[in-house]
């Protein structure tokens, strides 16, 4: 599960009112489905949404239960300790924590879900300044969840997301220094926007992050191929390994000696060569 998760590029949303759509998400690209308790839930129709998620967990194959995360209502909320006594009962594989401001919180949700794997959200101000703590308490990857953060600052990156770097920075580091995979980055609201989905991608590797959040089908593909490296990259990384293979620690290539880092960013190209 672990490594399913942590290796995933795109994350595809599906609203926890409607699990009968879970089935239509997994036979899509996206790597992981994550079924919402939290945003795409009303409150009146909370308890029905937690109840038809765990109807759906209890029927689900073991492949299935590998590819899903459910979001559950953050720690703050009314809802959140039905949610996790649901989940447990259940037997969700991986949690996605919204709103994740301590490593106080993700311990607790280990205790209670003890083999579960964990997401931790980070969406505010105060989930920022603690994120080193967050990513050492025992979560599978970080998740930025841009729009909340921006709320919490009062940004408007209607059309500059600039003001998100620093916050994304921190949780691109704290996720190296835990020994995390890249980070997930946040949602692209515009849905039939192929241009503006690409660019916050692009501003989010960048940065170091390593997969996606998605709302729609339509935006797993091109995030995909957008990871993908051209056919020049994969030459030139089979190359490096052959010439390595060739004459370990001491070969060249096109003039240049190949060193570990060489070598690291070869297998790194390659392992990026999926589907």
């Amino acid at each position: 599960m672990a490594t399913l998760i942590q290796t995933a590029r795109s994350f595809l949303f599906v609203p926890g009112t409607r699990p009968d759509r879970v089935a239509k998400a997994l036979a899509t690209a996206a790597d992981a489905v994550v079924i919402d308790l939290e945003d795409a839930v009303a409150a009146p129709d909370k308890q029905a949404a937690r109840d038809a998620v765990a109807g759906w967990l209890a029927g689900a194959g073991a492949f299935e239960r590998e590819r899903v995360v459910v979001r559950i209502n953050d720690a703050k909320t009314p809802w959140h300790a039905d949610d996790v006594a649901a989940m447990a009962r259940g037997g969700v594989g991986a949690v996605l924590l919204p709103k994740a401001e301590s490593a106080a919180q993700i311990v607790r949700l280990r205790e209670a879900l003890p083999g579960v794997v964990i997401l931790a959200l980070i969406e505010s101000a105060r989930g920022v300044a603690d994120v080193e703590e967050i990513a050492g308490a025992g979560v599978a990857r970080l998740v930025f969840g841009t729009l909340d953060f921006a709320l919490d600052l009062a940004l408007d990156i209607t059309a500059d997301a600039s003001g998100l770097a620093y916050a994304a920075g921190r949780i691109v580091l704290a996720s190296r220094v835990a020994e995390l995979p890249a980070p997930v980055a946040g949602v692209t609201p515009q849905i039939t926007d192929t241009d503006r989905l690409l660019a916050d991608w692009q501003a989010a590797r960048r940065l170091g992050f390593g997969a996606k959040l998605c709302i729609h089908p339509a935006q797993v593909e091109p995030i995909h191929r957008a990871l993908r490296p051209d056919a020049q990259a994969l030459d030139w990384a089979r190359r490096v390994l052959a010439a390595e293979a060739e004459r370990p620690g001491a070969a060249q290539l096109d003039g240049r000696m190949i060193d570990r880092p060489v070598v690291l960013q070869a297998q790194r190209t390659l392992s990026l060569a999926r589907d």
